[in-house]
């Protein structure tokens, strides 16, 4: 038996998120049967990690077992004959025995886009955050920098999944704007719930004085959630990276 390893994206505006759902559709459940009708066999993916509804995916990775012996240059136009057109696997490789898309992770990156103008763009919707109170793109830098390091996160988390530690690595926490566009990249060793979100809620509300960027070091140590800036709605935000070893990560990079 095989353990694959597969790329894919998503559009998540249909999905009630990655992980499977008992009354929802989700990617997962998607994936799950479009591999069921490929290999023949029932397929149970292992994703990289959970989406909220409405999240995207520029790039995620997920790993099942199976006894199929498709080439695995051709396994992605297999499946994708099968899959809706919101969802497309991009390549495959053999994983070795001890892989999981999850726990084999080395970090993530997420992008929080921001469309800063007074008129909607129809051609953004459900792709990026609405926002058309003006923002200062330099205040957010700054106040993003004070993210990057190892803290605890818990002052930027959501109520939800248990995890052992609410410590993270922020390996970077940056800012750029181009015309109306204001993009947050995150990267870090792992993210708490709604973690990503709840950082674009804290650099919206240091852009106009609410908080100032200098404080949030100081709001990290207190832990306190209802210090901080308000969880960002879902449609904005990114799976943009994923970085493992060896052979998958090589195919996450192509």
């Amino acid at each position: 038996m095989r353990n694959i390893a597969i790329r894919l994206s998503y559009d998540g505006t249909r999905y009630h998120g990655w992980q499977l759902q008992k009354n929802e559709i989700s990617v997962a459940e998607t994936v799950e049967k479009a591999l069921t009708k490929v290999c023949g066999e029932p397929i149970r993916v292992v994703g990289c990690g959970r989406t909220d509804a409405g999240v995207h995916a520029l790039r995620y990775c997920a790993n099942f077992r199976s006894d199929t012996r498709i080439p695995l240059d051709r396994l992605p136009l297999a499946v994708n004959a099968y899959l809706p057109a919101d969802i497309a696997v991009s390549a495959a490789c053999e994983a070795p025995e001890s892989f999981n898309a999850i726990g084999s992770c080395i970090k993530k990156e997420y992008l929080y886009k921001i469309l800063n103008s007074n008129i909607r763009d129809p051609f953004l919707e459900n792709r990026v955050c609405f926002y058309p109170q003006r923002l200062d793109p330099e205040r957010m830098r700054r106040a993003a920098a004070a993210f990057e390091g190892t803290h605890d996160f818990r002052a930027v988390r959501s109520v939800g999944t248990e995890t052992k530690t609410t410590v993270r690595t922020v390996h970077w926490c940056r800012v750029e704007k181009e015309g109306d566009l204001i993009t947050l990249a995150v990267c870090a060793d792992g993210f708490l719930y709604n973690m990503c979100r709840a950082i674009a809620g804290t650099l919206v509300y240091a852009s106009y004085g609410k908080l100032e960027p200098e404080e949030i070091p100081a709001l990290l140590k207190k832990g306190d959630r209802r210090l901080t800036g308000p969880t960002m709605p879902p449609q904005g935000l990114y799976l943009n990276r994923v970085w493992y070893e060896g052979t998958v990560g090589e195919m996450m990079e192509k």
